[in-house]
């Protein structure tokens, strides 16, 4: 057996077979395993965490990669703060172009080449769709991931994976049910990406619509690779409803807000919150053919001067100037990316000395009414092992100016 002796004071330390071993001069003994104390699987050392991420940095869903960059920037603040309980993060960062076999190639090797501890916050429906049994056959931690999807919330099935902002499918049934309530006579009209991400939204609208799913009288889907929705918004307005609901990411979301304004079609217009942004949607739409459309929020958005002298938002601010100068901060997706970093940070912290695996996603299961910043007041973090859903409520909103207006109560439905 490999032992050495460290003496001082009134006692003897033995290190012997990763044993410390406390020898007094009382002839007591007290035995602690160094090798106890700290547990890692792969992407874990005693100086560093290393997490994977894609994101669509190119291609037609690029403006989400402001995402990612502030995720970037997040780890290197907290790096630069001394890491998380001591080790700094390695953020591996990689361009998936919005693509799902580029996204299982680049999976692939962060898994199996790079060796990290989890994946976090990778982007898109149709994208970790294509990774999604892979991570779990694997079970390497798929935390937090950029999509509302109902299927991220699966724990009996998909023990690996969880979402993060509130589920497509509710979000659908609630602007189906504030149709029903607000507009006379409603004949809707639906824009829809033909993926997964659009079926889940459209999925839940029709069933928040229930009976009334009739009262859809035109449903037309394009591509992300279209390079415009134009004939579709023409069809839509041809259709003679007066209800859209616009389920698209950002490019195209405001090319049809734009077209729709163009046309002089005035409906009650919902859009999906995932492009609710002001600055990469609703500016670029024009923000006279933006008044009045209605989402769903659960972020403070940066534009509503309401959130302006909060905590959080000056803080944010403060961050936003040091660590990205530059960036628009009408940008929500900054925001996105920010408190989803932040809520990493915490599971990672609460994760301690053991950094495996199963701890990982232990942690994740464990937030109760965990404030994270940005949260619109009311709405908390909350899972559990059997509630992989952390964010189940959402506020309404309107578009007035240029801010959304929120309006209503908390809305808090559950996942289905």
């Amino acid at each position: 057996m490999n032992r050495r002796m460290l003496m001082g004071g009134a006692a003897a330390v033995v290190v012997a077979g990763g044993a410390y071993y406390l020898l007094r001069k009382d002839g007591t003994t007290t035995v602690s395993s160094s090798s106890s104390a700290k547990k890692y699987d792969d992407g874990a050392t005693d100086k560093e965490i290393k997490i994977g991420h894609t994101g669509p940095y190119s291609g037609p869903a690029s403006s989400y990669g402001a995402i990612g960059k502030c995720i970037e920037a997040y780890w290197k603040s907290v790096n630069d703060a001394g890491g998380i309980n001591g080790r700094m993060v390695k953020f591996v960062t990689l361009d998936d172009g919005y693509s799902p076999p580029k996204m299982v190639e680049l999976v692939r090797q962060l898994v199996e080449q790079e060796k990290v501890l989890c994946t976090f916050n990778t982007l898109g429906t149709p994208t970790n769709t294509a990774i999604h049994k892979y991570m779990n056959q694997k079970k390497v931690p798929m935390l937090f991931v950029a999509t509302g999807a109902s299927k991220w919330g699966n724990p009996k099935e998909f023990p690996w994976t969880m979402g993060f902002q509130p589920d497509y499918h509710t979000e659908g049934a609630i602007y189906a049910k504030h149709v029903l309530a607000n507009v006379k006579d409603p004949k809707i009209a639906v824009l829809m990406q033909n993926d997964d991400y659009g079926k889940d939204y459209y999925e839940g609208f029709k069933e928040g619509l229930g009976k009334n799913a009739d009262k859809i009288v035109k449903h037309v889907t394009f591509e992300v690779t279209d390079p415009t929705v134009d004939s579709q918004i023409i069809q839509l307005k041809d259709s003679g409803a007066n209800v859209f609901f616009n389920i698209a990411t950002p490019k195209a979301a405001a090319q049809a807000i734009r077209k729709a304004g163009d046309l002089g079609w005035k409906p009650a217009h919902y859009l999906n919150n995932v492009s609710a942004s002001v600055g990469s949607v609703m500016k670029p739409a024009g923000f006279d053919n933006s008044q009045g459309i209605i989402t769903a929020q659960y972020l403070m958005d940066p534009t509503d001067k309401q959130w302006e002298n909060t905590d959080d938002m000056k803080k944010w601010r403060a961050w936003m100037n040091k660590w990205m100068p530059g960036a628009n901060q009408a940008d929500a997706n900054y925001v996105f990316g920010f408190a989803v970093a932040t809520l990493m940070h915490e599971t990672l912290r609460k994760c301690g000395d053991t950094l495996t695996r199963d701890n990982v996603m232990k942690q994740a299961a464990n937030h109760q009414k965990y404030k994270m910043p940005m949260l619109i007041p009311g709405i908390t973090i909350n899972t559990s092992p059997t509630d992989y859903y952390p964010i189940q409520a959402v506020k309404l909103a309107k578009f007035e100016g240029e801010t959304w207006a929120p309006f209503g109560d908390i809305m808090a439905a559950e996942s289905t």
